[in-house]
């Protein structure tokens, strides 16, 4: 089932979106395509024989390419008649949860676990043939790079008084409910995937049903009590802290801006090790119609009617590989313009000098 997502990143963060590919502006530093292209899965230790639990699948990390074969799945059937896959051991975990939740009179069931990469792709190539490869790209999570593909990646829904609550913008309203399955899920092995004000590293907005087997309660104990990404346990994060300056404005609410610091934290994880320092509102003063016409002409179906420009400060690495920015420097005032409809989410029309 795919649900409506109110407050995490847009498929956006998946691929740069067609309006940088119209902007032409030649002295632009961005990072290349190829910078979002498969890099080897992060593991603390390969496993010998079967799945390696510890797999690090994200939007930079693709699923290894033997996964599917060695991966050992079974089939429930939840309260709403879908049919959802998980990884078997996973499952057995995620039952044992079910139970110590329903202790505490919380009751939640699968809403989906394990995608294929193959279904995947058929996502793509339906919206590629339906809407045309721009839009796909925006809309769909690249085949071979989401956690769900290995089965150990489960998302939860709740069930109120024998009601299920399955779309995200009524289940994030239930945060002690939340509170108190995120303190039972290291018993179990499991971890929350995709934490609050984490996006620039796991390019996902804050999921509070999106849970993942790790089959270590030790480590997920760890996790859970420093309060840290996988990426980050797993070494593949070793950038600091960012800070955010929202600054004050009388045209947008701070929600707003936040809703728009999200898209670019979630582009911002597919840099790899950029070390980011920070990401600030440059003012009211660069909403004008002239930046808002500006927008328009750089995607023309899109009809915006509001603009708002954030500036970033950051920090390369000594290897940049195939990405244009300079290795081992600082960048600073690094411009990100996005922009939406009345009725629409921010999107990142282009970014760069």
């Amino acid at each position: 089932m795919m649900k409506k997502r109110s407050i995490i990143c847009l498929f956006l963060c998946v691929s740069l979106i067609a309006a940088f590919a119209l902007t032409g502006c030649g002295n632009s530093t961005t990072p290349t395509e190829a910078t979002e292209a498969a890099t080897e899965a992060v593991t603390e230790a390969p496993a010998a024989d079967g799945i390696d639990y510890m797999v690090l699948v994200n939007k930079t990390h693709k699923l290894p390419d033997d996964w599917e074969d060695k991966l050992e799945t079974v089939h429930m059937t939840n309260s709403v008649g879908d049919d959802v896959e998980v990884e078997k051991k996973a499952y057995d975990a995620y039952l044992k949860l079910k139970a110590d939740l329903e202790k505490e009179d919380i009751h939640v069931d699968l809403d989906s676990a394990r995608r294929s990469v193959e279904a995947q792709q058929r996502i793509m190539d339906d919206f590629t043939e339906k809407y045309g490869a721009d839009y796909a790209a925006k809309t769909v999570a690249k085949p071979g790079y989401s956690e769900h593909h290995t089965g150990l990646a489960l998302d939860l829904y709740l069930i109120i008084d024998g009601k299920d609550v399955v779309e995200n913008e009524d289940m994030i309203q239930y945060t002690d409910i939340w509170a108190t399955i995120h303190s039972k899920l290291a018993d179990h092995g499991f971890i929350l995937r995709y934490l609050e004000d984490k996006e620039y590293i796991t390019g996902y907005g804050y999921e509070p049903w999106h849970i993942r087997y790790i089959d270590d309660t030790a480590k997920a104990k760890e996790i859970t009590d420093k309060g840290i990404t996988f990426e980050e346990y797993l070494g593949a994060y070793t950038g600091g802290e960012v800070s955010i300056d929202l600054g004050s404005s009388e045209i947008y609410t701070e929600d707003d801006l936040k809703d728009a610091v999200i898209q670019i934290e979630c582009k911002f994880a597919f840099w790899g090790d950029v070390d980011l320092k920070n990401i600030r509102y440059a003012g009211d003063e660069a909403v004008t119609d002239k930046n808002l016409a500006w927008m328009n002409e750089l995607a023309p179906d899109a009809k915006y009617t509001q603009v708002a420009e954030f500036l970033m400060d950051f920090h390369t690495p000594k290897d940049v590989g195939e990405m244009t920015f300079n290795a081992d420097s600082d960048y600073t005032d690094y411009q990100w313009w996005l922009a939406r409809t009345d009725d629409g989410g921010w999107e990142i029309v282009t970014f760069g000098y």
